[in-house]
């Protein structure tokens, strides 16, 4: 769902994006001098922050800053990683009266009051601190993995270990102190090396600095993978989410279009999902998560799927256990994730292996199209794209020449 936007503007939870948590978190926080590194395709991300006016970020002293590599320079028109996309943007660190500097990942999903973490930083007089959580040891290898002493002080650091020795893992937020923070990545600079802060800075830090290990018991998901972005989804369908969305004391704060509310039409069944303004329903939504504008075809049915904005599923169509990006056009009688064969994608084995089927922005599905699990349909594919009207499982089809 990252194809053809930066991952921090991928829709979350119908209208949301995952951008919206880190934001929403800082002024509820009440820290509003924020600078936003983009990258990768921000087109997406740039437009939705806009000047910040939902978070109460447009203001003429602090707000929010986006700030993007400064191309020209000969090796470094790109961020190297995530430490360098900090060290390039320095000068915006410096500028600035504060001695303690909050270094955040715009990929993660979560409600946090940072003060609480800096303050634990004060207290232990740390040079660094991480914030860190025990994870599922089947996934401890995507993380940096942390072991403390009982003081909660870093002793030893795996980054994304083969073989973990523990479960402690970074969250990707930390507190710096400005002047460690900036000596080290001016260090960094100076190496080879990946430039990362799990991989590079804090391994370093940990030689001579007081690097302390923030322990946040709250909800928290990295919904790096497709399955952890579904799953996350499937989280907020309980009776009582452990992520309260509905919280007038935290609220997350989004750009909103102004739309007509949701109609469900007669005959039309929904059953533990979440359905936004501007979806008009005449088939059946089981578990599953609609954005804005979605419209449902009579006697179609949509079942344990994501569907982001403005896509259509068409009449006696199937959708199961899928994820449709904005503007897709499913057509008549088709299905999508079908079967009981779970082959894991021939072309992205590592990324698609649990069953989930996705379609990407403003794919055209041809009537009748029959779709197995694991699938990839690529953004802007056509009907003249399927040599047959059947898509094995862990097959793809995509556009050989797609849009920019």
């Amino acid at each position: 769902m990252s194809d053809k936007r930066a991952k921090p503007a991928v829709p979350y939870a119908g209208k949301f994006r995952i951008i919206d948590f880190g934001l929403s978190n800082c002024v509820n926080s009440g820290l509003y001098d924020v600078a936003v590194l983009t990258q990768y395709k921000p087109h997406s991300l740039i437009d939705h922050i806009g000047i910040g006016k939902p978070w109460d970020l447009d203001r003429a002293r602090g707000g929010v800053k986006i700030l993007q590599p400064y191309l020209g320079r000969k090796d470094a028109d790109w961020y190297k990683g995530t430490a360098d996309a900090v060290y390039q943007n320095l000068d915006f660190v410096i500028d600035h009266r504060s001695d303690i500097v909050l270094v955040l990942a715009g990929d993660h999903i979560y409600k946090m009051n940072y003060w609480d973490m800096i303050n634990f930083h004060q207290e232990k007089d740390a040079d660094v601190t991480v914030a860190v959580q025990d994870v599922p040891f089947e996934d401890a290898s995507r993380f940096g993995i942390a072991t403390t002493d009982p003081n909660g002080r870093i002793i030893r650091w795996e980054e994304k270990p083969k073989e973990p020795k523990g479960t402690l893992g970074s969250m990707g937020i930390y507190v710096f102190n400005k002047d460690t923070l900036v000596r080290r990545l001016m260090e960094d600079s100076r190496r080879p090396s990946k430039h990362d802060f799990g991989h590079n800075i804090v391994p370093r830090v940990m030689e001579s600095d007081r690097v302390f290990a923030y322990a946040f018991e709250g909800y928290w998901r990295d919904v790096g993978t497709i399955q952890s972005y579904w799953e996350a989804h499937q989280e907020l369908l309980a009776d009582e989410p452990e992520l309260d969305l509905y919280d007038d004391d935290w609220r997350i704060h989004t750009k909103s279009e102004e739309r007509p509310p949701a109609v469900i039409l007669s005959g039309s069944r929904i059953s533990r999902s979440m359905i936004s303004h501007g979806c008009r329903i005449a088939g059946e939504v089981i578990n599953s998560v609609l954005s804005p504008g979605v419209i449902v075809e009579a006697g179609a049915i949509i079942r344990d799927s994501i569907i982001m904005f403005d896509s259509r599923i068409g009449s006696g169509s199937y959708i199961d256990r899928c994820i449709l990006d904005k503007n897709v056009e499913v057509g008549a009688n088709c299905r999508l994730g079908y079967g009981d064969d779970f082959r894991p994608n021939e072309a992205e084995p590592h990324k698609l292996n649990t069953g989930i089927t996705i379609v990407g922005k403003r794919a055209y599905l041809p009537d009748g199209l029959q779709v197995g699990r694991n699938c990839k349909i690529g953004p802007g594919v056509r009907p003249e794209h399927f040599a047959t009207l059947v898509l094995e499982s862990g097959g793809s089809a995509v556009d050989p020449n797609p849009a920019d």
